[in-house]
């Protein structure tokens, strides 16, 4: 019996598995994009988004490394922002990264992110912590500067023993020299995404653990919600399920690796079928 090449391709398809949320060492991730194309063919995975928080520089650096391997790259976004005193973050798929615009914006958040971290580093000195500003800025490279970056720095100065306790003693939230930095809210972060003719997607909402705000970033312009997480126990995953199946909202889901950010390597914990990347490709469709 033949086969048509589209059930060919379609069975291939069915095989295929996802992780939509990966980051890389331009935002707060210890992976270049040399190891998250490295560790996604270790795990067997064919597709995979990267998400840096407020920056794009790494979805071109990936695209290039993934040359060859067969893995497909999806460009997106992880914006940070807040709703009612909340911090929320907002995940945008397929964005146009090279629009001008957008990377202009995005450059003034990362700026907002250098004076946050001048601030935290100013803090660090009342417990005989000297960090240079430049240190840090150069583990961020072209992205956006992160508190992992800063707590690089201070293992590599033997000012802590691990990420861990860099951030369990000095900069986790809470913590002394904790820096509130600056937010979209949600409302804006969602129409920067639209604008960018992204799909935007609120991430891991069991962290955020406020449900009752999901219809006003749907009438924000919300598509989708990410029920598969690290995060989130089946018991989780079956509840944002029904969510979004009741709001009519695409389903995502990936890891959130941070490469070695989180104490291990998350990628491959949480995979989903590529059936739900076709259908944000179909939404993407509709947008022209």
């Amino acid at each position: 019996m033949g086969y048509s090449i589209e059930s060919l391709e379609k069975n291939q398809n069915l095989q295929k598995k996802a992780d939509l949320h990966v980051h890389t060492h331009l935002s707060d991730s210890t992976f270049s994009p040399e190891e998250v194309i490295k560790t996604a063919k270790e795990k067997g995975i064919s597709a995979l988004a990267i998400t840096d928080h407020d920056c794009v520089e790494g979805i071109e650096l990936t695209i290039c490394c993934a040359e060859g391997t067969g893995i497909e790259v999806i460009p997106a976004v992880e914006l940070t922002c807040e709703w009612k005193g909340y911090e929320i973050h907002i995940l945008g798929y397929f964005i146009d990264y090279k629009s001008d615009w957008f990377a202009k914006r995005l450059d003034k958040i990362c700026e907002d992110r250098i004076r946050r971290m001048e601030k935290m580093i100013q803090c660090l000195l009342q417990f005989g912590i000297d960090i240079d500003i430049d240190e840090v800025i150069e583990f961020g490279g072209s992205g956006s500067v992160g508190r992992l970056h800063l707590a690089q720095v201070l293992l590599k100065n033997k000012k802590v023993h691990s990420l861990q306790e860099a951030f369990e003693r000095f900069i986790g939230n809470g913590k002394p020299c904790y820096i509130r930095g600056f937010r979209l809210t949600s409302t804006e972060a969602i129409g920067l995404i639209c604008k960018a003719s992204g799909i935007p997607v609120l991430a891991h909402p069991n962290v955020m653990g406020k449900d009752e705000f999901i219809p006003d970033f749907i009438k924000a312009g919300l598509r989708g919600i990410e029920v598969y997480h690290t995060d989130h126990s089946d018991k989780v995953t079956a509840h944002y399920k029904k969510i979004a199946e009741d709001f009519g909202l695409l389903m995502t889901g990936g890891s959130d690796c941070h490469g070695l950010g989180k104490g291990r390597t998350l990628m491959g914990e949480v995979s989903i079928p590529y059936e739900l990347v076709e259908r944000l490709k179909q939404e993407k469709a509709n947008l022209k």
